[in-house]
């Protein structure tokens, strides 16, 4: 069996026995290099209560390339791009293979809670994020509603 077969199927363990906070996800199927994973929006902020869809792709050379992981669920944040591409360093040039994929859901919740504006995929977002934090809650909470109401 190969490493990295191992390597993901000792990730869904843990992933199983200890899911990150308002997680849950796994294969798709029997294919353990596709996932599917759901975050429920993090309390107290304007993601609340939405259910958020995951694509999780782990390439042939995991866990020494990074996951490639993408919102299926469409979702107005500075750092997603209109397609769902994440924009979190930790999937590029910051990855290590001691990084599993329960640390880039986490960290994927934590940039629900944390948006960083100043480097966006997403300029209108980030504008307005800016600009008016109020106007920016309200179209989230509405990209809440219309996509990812449960």
């Amino acid at each position: 069996m190969a490493s990295n077969i191992r390597r993901i199927q000792k990730e869904l363990k843990e992933f199983r026995e200890d899911p990150p906070m308002n997680c849950s996800g796994g294969p798709v199927g029997d294919n353990l290099y596709q996932w599917a994973a759901v975050i429920i929006g993090p309390k107290d902020t304007p993601y609340e209560g939405g259910l958020f869809k995951l694509s999780i792709e782990f390439p042939n050379d995991y866990p020494f390339k990074p996951p490639k992981v993408v919102f299926d669920t469409k979702v107005f944040h500075p750092n997603v791009s209109s397609d769902g591409i994440i924009c979190l360093d930790i999937l590029k040039k910051e990855w290590s293979p001691i990084l599993t994929i329960s640390k880039v859901i986490l960290s994927i919740c934590s940039l629900l809670n944390d948006p960083n504006p100043d480097d966006p995929l997403n300029g209108d977002a980030a504008r307005l994020l800016k600009n008016s934090k109020d106007e920016y809650n309200k179209t989230v909470r509405e990209h809440v509603r219309l996509y990812a109401s449960k």
